[in-house]
């Protein structure tokens, strides 16, 4: 009967003598009590890192005490005084997770933040998804992240009933790996004291109402490799100190309120995979610096009044998977050297005001996909192959350019993409050359072309990577970030 009371206690079962502290697992009950729904489920789990499990409960076997302080320990070690570490095993929790996964509904109505979080002393991953769902004036309580926190992981996504400020206090928090605050209701500024997180990794802030401008102390994140603070209400630039971040392979920081020119110092982010700074007010010319970037592979700028003409050296980026430029009021000729850009497979360059012709290079790119150059003012004939036409499809978008034209004996009936230009006219008084004419073409049956109809929007419930292959032709910016950000969570980001 004593060892039954006694394995009660410490929250084991058989799991070779190992036992769980007291007031550990008691804190564990109450951290579950405030936020699950089900009453009972302290009954359910006796004992939740052996006999009855739950799955986003871990536990790791230790022969270190929750009792026994660290130091003490040691002197008892240099002391060669090992009786109590000897004489047991002790299970603590070191992942918490909590989400639709695990549990549906993954928390009750009323949930909240237990200061009980702060009995579960070897915590090392807390991860909170879609547990606060109406406004419940839940915040994050700032005695909660203290020095003696050893968390490397904190996650609390897709929860809109979390509102206030980050606390400065995680700051103290010094072991914290990634600390991801996407979509939930949080307001106010950025503290800079999450500048001296030096292990920090991974900072994800996107998707709430975040004010003020970045950090200069953001310059001290020197192991960040995914910086994404996208989505929010930004204002003021982009700080030069980001540059001293080498390590960085991401930096999202569209759709906000950035405003001035990009900071030559992006330059030395010589390891940078994606750079998005879509949806802001940044002004160009667009750095010289950055032709040192030849990791990129996803470069976007959407909807700045960037007012210049492209740089050449963009051409030179080879591992270019996406350029999105669209918006940009972009002026004079398209480069003939993106024809180079052999792993190109989305290029938008639509309502910009870029003249001349359209360089027959883009038609030999083996990998795109998608070619969208609406919305300029580009002359002359459109004189891709019939092969790069049919591949595209409705994924090639050249409307709204009013001196471009088609040779229609060209592609025959194997037009099957909205051009919206009308065919090309042998004009005698300038050499022979083919020259536009201001009516809008029909089909060779004699029907109105589809490409004068207005396509529907794409939904956004539909599934990513079929959107993105299906739907990519004629996106808006909007979407184009969409699509962005699924092809670039399937490569592990």
């Amino acid at each position: 009967m004593k060892e039954e009371e006694k394995e009660e206690e410490g929250g084991g079962g058989d799991g070779g003598g190992a036992t769980m502290e007291s007031e550990e697992l008691m804190g564990l009950f109450e951290v579950m009590g405030d936020l699950l729904e089900d009453p009972t489920w302290a009954e359910l789990h006796p004992h939740p890192c052996t006999d009855t499990p739950w799955p986003g409960i871990q536990c790791e076997l230790s022969q270190t005490p929750l009792t026994q302080p660290k130091q003490e320990e040691e002197e008892e070690e240099e002391e060669g005084e090992e009786e109590e570490v000897q004489n047991g095993n002790f299970l603590h929790v070191t992942k918490l997770h909590i989400g639709p996964d695990v549990a549906s509904p993954p928390c009750k109505p009323f949930a909240k933040l237990s200061t009980s979080l702060l009995k579960l002393p070897y915590l090392k991953t807390f991860s909170l998804f879609s547990c606060f769902l109406s406004p419940t004036e839940v915040s994050l309580p700032p005695f909660l992240f203290t020095n003696t926190s050893i968390l490397e992981q904190l996650v609390i996504k897709s929860n809109p009933g979390l509102s206030g400020s980050i606390p400065p206090s995680l700051a103290m928090v010094r072991n914290l790996r990634v600390l991801s605050l996407s979509q939930n209701n949080l307001h106010g500024a950025i503290p800079k004291e999450l500048g001296a997180l030096k292990r920090l990794e991974q900072l994800e802030l996107s998707y709430n109402h975040l004010t003020g401008q970045i950090p200069l102390e953001f310059g001290g994140l020197t192991s960040l490799t995914i910086f994404d603070l996208s989505w929010n209400e930004l204002e003021g630039q982009i700080p030069w100190s980001l540059g001293q971040l080498q390590s960085l392979q991401k930096v999202d920081l569209s759709f906000n309120k950035l405003s001035g020119t990009m900071p030559i110092d992006l330059g030395k982010l010589e390891r940078l995979v994606l750079l998005d700074l879509s949806h802001n007010m940044l002004t160009g010319p667009i750095p010289e610096t950055l032709s040192s970037l030849k990791e990129l592979e996803y470069l976007l700028m959407v909807d700045n009044p960037i007012n210049t003409t492209m740089p050449l050296f963009i051409g030179d980026l080879n591992k270019l998977i996406v350029l999105g430029l669209s918006g940009c009021g972009l002026l004079g000729p398209i480069p003939t050297n993106l024809g180079s850009l052999c792993n190109l497979t989305a290029l938008s360059l639509d309502r910009n005001k870029l003249n001349g012709s359209i360089p027959t290079s883009l038609g030999a790119l083996p990998q795109l996909g998608q070619l969208n150059l609406s919305q300029n003012q580009l002359t002359g004939e459109i004189s891709f192959s019939s092969e790069f036409v049919n591949k595209l499809g409705r994924r090639l978008d050249v409307r709204d350019n009013k001196d471009l034209c088609i040779d229609l004996n060209k592609y025959k009936k194997n037009i099957s993409f909205y051009f919206e230009a009308p065919p090309c006219a042998l004009d005698s008084s300038s050499n022979n050359k083919p020259s536009s004419s201001n009516r809008s073409w029909v089909d060779e049956e004699g029907g109105v072309s589809p490409a004068v109809l207005e396509s529907k929007p794409f939904s956004s419930s539909s599934k990513g990577g079929e959107f993105c292959l299906l739907g990519f032709g004629m996106l808006s910016s909007l979407t184009l970030g969409f699509c962005i950000f699924v092809l670039f969570s399937l490569r592990g980001f």
